[in-house]
């Protein structure tokens, strides 16, 4: 899967409209092959963005789970923590 797709259930606060856009869009763009669509294919691609993004905002509001909310901000700390091992300090 693309890295560049966050997981977006249970989190407080839930995730934003914007956020799941973004992830249909990176996963069009991963499934398609392309970053920018052609002009002749513009209107398919997102079309199925915008598809994409309606059905997973069904998904994550029907979602249910006994595990409480994770908080955004910690995790933005543990995933810092990661990178920073993972790539050293940036410069």
């Amino acid at each position: 899967m693309c890295r560049n797709i966050k997981t977006l259930h249970n989190f407080e606060p839930p995730a934003t409209d914007d956020e799941v856009y973004s992830a249909a869009l990176q996963y069009v763009r991963k499934v398609s092959g392309s970053n920018k669509p052609s002009k002749a294919n513009e209107a398919v691609f997102m079309r199925a963005v915008d598809e994409i993004a309606h059905i997973t905002s069904h998904l994550l509001e029907d979602l249910v789970t006994a595990a409480p909310p994770r908080d955004r901000e910690l995790e933005a700390v543990r995933a810092r923590a990661r990178a920073e091992k993972r790539f050293g300090r940036a410069a």
